[in-house]
């Protein structure tokens, strides 16, 4: 027993040894700020680090110190006069040294906090949530896309998903990849009498467990177009599965969210930062008035149908890079206010969201003409 101690503490002090032994890069071009230098430990430090190459500040208390300290050491090692017992004193020495160190520590100090930040929350995003197998989570819009896709998701990492589905194929679909907690219903969030037959439903389902997530999923984007060729109808029926029905089904679904003490998921585009015309839908289902049609002309109306039939190229194939921030936000014990997905959305939309209107707009005036020349 002793021999096996005594080598646990040979391993330790000769780890301890070698970490020790491994000195920091660069020493001749780092900064040391050293007070009370006239004497003593201050004193023999600032020479130490003077003969080991460091860029020394020494503080003095009296002027007799400061030259004495000059005169033993290199032309590298500055020095400047400080009083600790005044704010006066330590303000001018922080000048001081902001003179000497300039913008290089400035830039280093800035780095070392944006890498303490990232760090802090890399380490608290990877803390997930306890007993996941016993939380409900219900999903709007599962027949297809990203609701789909999240419920199998959410299905595999063990908790109890509330699939709902607009039809019953949709539902009948998903039953048959997962596995049996899962359960489907079907909601039409644009009618308040499935909303609450729904709720009834989840109800009945989570008992007095509550809701953990509530994930806003269902949305739609037809039909979208120039403004002109749109009617109020086209824009009430976008309204009512984004919007309004979204309030509907949280407004009925937060008292079982609230007894569970858990999160509310909404949807979003990065098209609600930017404003941009797009959906091909309008133009197969509508026909467009006499005047429009010479207002706009052919010319417009076939570059307009190739660009959106160009730009689905350029959409995502991958629909985990937004369910696997969903699923973040749902079992992690310190999720995010708000997620980003894809680094084009992160890089692209949301900086060029804070730049001026004219400029988005001819940017993407430039994307429409280049996409319809080189469909």
């Amino acid at each position: 027993m002793w021999l096996y101690v005594a080598a646990l503490v040979g391993l330790y002090l000769l780890q301890r040894w070698y970490r020790e032994r491994q000195m920091v890069e660069n020493l001749t071009e780092k900064y040391a700020f050293i007070t009370g230098c006239d004497s003593g430990f201050g004193n023999q430090l600032a020479r130490q680090l003077d003969a080991q190459g460091l860029r020394v500040l020494a503080a003095c208390l009296t002027p007799e110190g400061a030259e004495q300290l000059e005169k033993v050491t290199s032309d590298q090692l500055k020095t400047t006069l400080l009083d600790v017992t005044s704010t006066e004193s330590v303000a001018a020495a922080t000048e001081w040294v902001k003179t000497c160190v300039g913008n290089k520590a400035m830039w280093l100090y800035l780095a070392a906090l944006v890498g303490l930040y990232l760090l802090r929350r890399w380490y608290r995003e990877r803390q997930m949530g306890e007993n996941l197998t016993e939380k409900y989570a219900f999903i709007t819009g599962c027949d297809t896309g990203f609701g789909n896709q999240l419920a199998r998701q959410l299905d595999a990492r063990g908790l109890r998903v509330l699939a709902a589905c607009l039809t019953p194929e949709g539902a009948e679909q998903l039953e048959k990849r997962t596995s049996d907690r899962l359960k489907t219903t079907l909601l039409d969030v644009t009618s308040t009498e499935s909303v609450a037959a729904a709720t009834e439903w989840v109800k009945t389902c989570v008992g007095n467990k509550g809701l953990w997530g509530l994930i806003n999923n269902a949305g739609t984007a037809n039909p979208t177009a120039p403004n002109e060729w749109l009617t109020k109808k086209d824009f009430v029926s976008v309204l009512d599965v984004n919007l309004l029905g979204l309030i509907d089904v949280t407004l009925h679904m937060l008292p079982f969210v609230r007894k569970a003490k858990g999160r509310v998921v909404n949807m979003s585009s990065v098209l609600g930062r930017l404003s941009f015309i797009g959906g091909g839908y309008p133009i197969s289902k509508y026909g467009l008035a006499p005047d429009i049609q010479e207002s706009y002309g052919q010319k417009f109306l076939k570059m307009y149908c190739k660009m959106m039939q160009h730009s689905k190229t350029y959409s995502g194939k991958n629909l985990r890079l937004v369910t696997d921030r969903i699923e973040h936000a749902l079992t992690s014990r310190h999720p995010r206010a708000r997620y980003s997905a894809g680094w084009d959305a992160k890089l692209l939309f949301l900086p060029a969201s804070y730049w001026p209107s004219w400029v988005v707009d001819w940017l993407f005036l430039v994307f429409l003409y280049v996409t319809a020349h080189t469909s």
